[in-house]
């Protein structure tokens, strides 16, 4: 009886195997490019952190949202990049500048959004950033988030956290291989 269960159970795992591809996944993997980007939110500092190719190339202040839940926390995407954006709510036109989302727009797919609701983007009130005001988006100053606009690609990660550690101790949480800086004044 023992020899059957334990011939089930290996075909039982062969078949599953087979099934569901497990191989496949290494090979799919492999073949992905590796997006050697990471940008890094932290509301405890309230402050962007932008690594390209495993080197810290921006450190931000930003605004995130006036209440905890306001900005989420957790692995997002950039999943577009808009330049003036309308701020639809307000019915105001991208490039107007009274136009609270700035001249730039990283959207995010936060919250099972689709890069419409949740973004990084500048602002019409540049007292507000190093602030908890916003309705959940991450605001920056506009020069900054141009810049940050101009490296990012479609697909970067995002991580949103509210942590005492450092940007390079969260590289270490989140598995990137941080190099080191290429920060001027660091």
């Amino acid at each position: 009886m023992k020899n059957i269960f334990i011939k089930s159970m290996t075909v039982l795992t062969l078949l599953m195997v087979a099934l569901c591809g497990v191989n496949q996944e290494k090979t799919e993997a492999a073949s992905k490019p590796v997006n050697q980007d990471l940008i890094i939110i932290n509301k405890y500092y309230n402050k962007l952190a932008y690594f390209h190719n495993g080197k810290l190339e921006m450190v931000e202040p930003v605004a995130t949202g006036k209440s905890w839940d306001k900005t989420p926390v957790g692995f997002f995407k950039v999943v577009n990049k808009i330049k003036n954006r309308p701020y639809y709510k307000g019915k105001i036109p991208g490039g107007d500048p009274r136009n609270p989302l700035g001249k730039r727009w990283l959207g995010l797919n936060a919250n099972g959004t689709y890069g419409d609701t949740y973004g990084i983007h500048g602002n019409n009130n540049e007292s507000s950033i190093g602030k908890y005001v916003s309705q959940g988006c991450v605001r920056m100053h506009n020069t900054s988030v141009e810049k940050l606009y101009d490296k990012v690609q479609v697909g970067t990660p995002v991580a949103i956290t509210y942590s005492y550690k450092s940007f390079v101790d969260l590289t270490k949480v989140y598995g990137y291989k941080f190099k080191g800086y290429k920060l001027k004044n660091t």
